[in-house]
């Protein structure tokens, strides 16, 4: 049996912008957004493992073959289908990724449709900024970023920037400011985020969750998963999205 065949998939279309989604699970919203490759097996087992805790996870199909495993040639594949792509950005600095837009709308979606107090949104490596700029929108109440890795890390400016224009940075900070914590999670010393950790330090203050894992690594919760992140990441999830009686 292929990996996603348990999975209800449906098309989501908004600001123009179509993609195949995968659903699976009950409870509380999580959009787990994939790395590159795609959805790897790591992913769809990652996302598996936020079904079993509790949650209803979409797995959006961004770039890449469903399923394919990491390996040097899916990941040059997907380089080469995203460099070409307008729905993401790269290397420019204080911009936002134009995808922000249908992801903060399925998101906005999937909390008009389940409820509570929002969605759960999780970016990893290529897409872990992603969660950031979704959190502009009041539907996200539970933003993760795993190694959060765009722009490329060339140059000083690049590695501190977080992907993210002026005026939607200033959302995240009052967002932030108001209650809404964001959990970011990488291995210490992986040169691929850069600084913009301590960026995010400097911006939201205690408000960011930051978790600095040992060891050498990039992967936190696939394909270098250490089980301590993603206990962290299902403790935050339960945390921020069940409703308490």
């Amino acid at each position: 049996m292929a990996l996603l065949d348990t999975w209800q998939r449906s098309d989501f279309a908004a600001d123009g912008i179509t993609h195949p989604i995968y659903r699976k699970g009950t409870g509380p919203g999580v959009i787990v957004i994939h790395e590159v490759p795609g959805p790897t097996p790591s992913v769809i087992g990652f996302g598996q493992e936020v079904v079993d805790a509790g949650f209803t996870v979409v797995l959006p199909h961004l770039f890449g073959t469903p399923e394919a495993p990491m390996s040097g040639v899916t990941v040059a594949k997907a380089m080469r289908q995203v460099c070409v792509s307008a729905e993401f950005t790269k290397l420019a600095t204080g911009v936002t990724t134009p995808i922000a837009g249908w992801l903060r709308a399925l998101a906005r979606d999937l909390h008009g449709e389940l409820g509570g107090p929002g969605v759960g949104a999780l970016g990893m490596c290529f897409t872990g900024g992603f969660a950031l700029a979704m959190m502009v929108d009041d539907a996200v109440a539970a933003p993760v970023l795993c190694q959060p890795s765009v722009p490329f890390t060339l140059g000083t400016k690049r590695k501190a920037d977080l992907n993210l224009s002026g005026d939607d940075l200033a959302a995240v900070k009052r967002r932030a400011a108001g209650g809404c914590a964001v959990l970011g999670l990488q291995y210490a010393g992986d040169p691929l985020t850069g600084t913009r950790f301590d960026t995010l330090d400097r911006e939201l203050g205690e408000a960011f969750i930051r978790v600095d894992l040992p060891g050498k690594g990039h992967s936190t919760v696939t394909e270098h998963r250490d089980q301590g992140a993603v206990e962290r990441v299902l403790g935050f999830f339960v945390e921020k999205l069940r409703v308490r009686s």
